[in-house]
């Protein structure tokens, strides 16, 4: 990965959470202001000992802190992560928020789920208005697989063309990998030449696609020259941009896949490779460095290839399909978790990270579509994170909200301030478990491989 790439996935990964966690908090501070509670902070990324930027306008301190772990508002009277005894120690304010009735701090800490919620419903909304639903379909790659040797290990092969998971039709061919993992899949259905047939996946098989991170069969295409690296072994040998690979040493690559294999073992190699220009057959002889790589790239477009399905909205058909949306990426999340915690196949090692996983799911080009496709998931999962109850979490104080609303039982601030401290230490204890896993997958482990 290139330097430019690093910062275009770090930028867009700072601006996304940005947005997040200010409308997040924001969630909080507009009820909190309309029941008339004292809101004595707003912060983007926390500020310990000092902070980068903040203004005081009315009774509100607004700020940008160094730390850039999320965010928060600092609401009069409220055991949070300030911690501040000393306010609570005094006798309880008409404007602070353990003053206020029960109904009211349970609104207020629901803003945040709420807004983030609303965020990705509109954000997908938006999307499917602006820019459709445009996906590859199922059943028009005509070509078929090339499949990696994880997928040749149960059974399948190169040109298979995947018919059904478990019997069930998968409409979006870049859907398959999720459908297994989430359905715990025991089979793939293909057409091998014309011949129906039934793939076994074994134990273990989800775990390795999870562990891989990449598909484990893609769609086949044939080789069209796209571009060439600097001082490439295929340019200087002839070869142009549009030409079409077709055989290696006389044997036929009718695909890029089966070019790429047969490329194996060719380092300091001369070779002889076809291509056809227009209505000629040429061959060219390639002298292959040290890497092994002629240095060639594909032609990655697949709309030269296949038929592209692509549904456009109105602005009102968008609403209910945004919200479907959001509701399906919600299910899907929830599914996962349940994966980690339940199922044999999926190690929470290998399937948590941090914030180095969240960035690397950024392309490394600035794309206004994936990113606010990312910031839409994104937004879904932190409100799901939050509302989880766990003290310290918005989630831990409705739960003992709620536990207040039914038994008519406040419990007491000392119980509360406890709660907050042992839910401090759980989320730090993740937060330093997801990133400390990150650094060791994509860092250390290479020092002691």
């Amino acid at each position: 990965m290139t330097t430019q790439e690093i910062l275009v996935k770090a930028g867009q990964l700072i601006l996304s959470l940005s947005i997040l966690v200010v409308l997040h908090e924001l969630g909080h501070f507009i009820p909190a202001k309309l029941f008339k509670t004292k809101v004595e902070k707003f912060y983007l990324f926390f500020d310990p000992w000092f902070s980068l930027f903040k203004f005081k306008k009315g009774e509100t301190e607004y700020g940008v802190g160094w730390l850039p772990l999320g965010g928060y508002v600092k609401i009069s009277g409220m055991i949070d992560e300030s911690m501040d005894r000393d306010q609570m120690a005094k006798e309880p304010q008409p404007w602070e928020f353990r003053s206020k009735p029960a109904w009211q701090r349970l609104i207020i800490m629901i803003g945040g789920v709420t807004v983030n919620l609303i965020l990705g419903f509109l954000i997908y909304a938006m999307m499917l208005w602006y820019w459709g639903e445009t996906y590859l379909p199922t059943t028009v790659v005509k070509y078929g697989v090339a499949v990696d040797s994880l997928a040749e290990s149960i059974g399948m092969r190169d040109g298979d063309k995947i018919v059904s998971i478990d019997g069930v039709k998968v409409e979006s061919f870049t859907a398959i990998p999720a459908e297994i993992i989430l359905r715990e899949a025991k089979s793939i259905q293909v057409d091998r030449n014309g011949q129906q047939m039934s793939i076994a996946i074994p134990q273990g098989f989800i775990r390795q696609m999870i562990k891989q991170k990449s598909p484990f069969a893609i769609p086949r295409v044939p080789y069209f020259v796209s571009d060439f690296e600097k001082g490439s072994a295929g340019e200087k040998a002839g070869l142009k941009k549009g030409d079409k690979i077709i055989s290696l040493n006389g044997e036929p690559t009718e695909y890029f896949s089966d070019f790429r294999k047969k490329m194996k073992g060719r380092a300091n190699q001369q070779i002889q490779v076809g291509a056809v220009r227009g209505k000629d057959t040429l061959n060219f002889n390639v002298k292959i460095p040290q890497d092994g790589l002629m240095g060639v790239y594909f032609d990655r477009d697949m709309t030269k290839f296949f038929s592209l399905n692509t549904k456009k909205y109105t602005f009102f058909e968008a609403i209910p399909a945004g919200f479907n949306k959001c509701i399906n990426t919600l299910v899907k999340y929830v599914q996962q978790l349940r994966l980690i915690f339940v199922s044999k196949e999926v190690k929470a090692s290998e399937s948590l990270g941090g914030f180095l996983s969240i960035g690397n799911l950024f392309p490394g080009e600035w794309d206004w579509m994936s990113f606010w496709e990312m910031t839409a998931l994104l937004s879904i999962i932190l409100a799901f994170m939050n509302i989880l109850p766990i003290p310290a979490l918005d989630g831990g104080h409705v739960l003992f909200l709620l536990y207040e609303i039914v038994t008519g039982r406040k419990p007491s601030e000392k119980f509360l301030e406890y709660a907050q401290i042992v839910g401090m230490v759980i989320l730090f204890g993740l937060l330093l478990y997801a990133n400390g896993l990150d650094l060791w997958r994509n860092i250390f482990s290479k020092w002691f491989s």
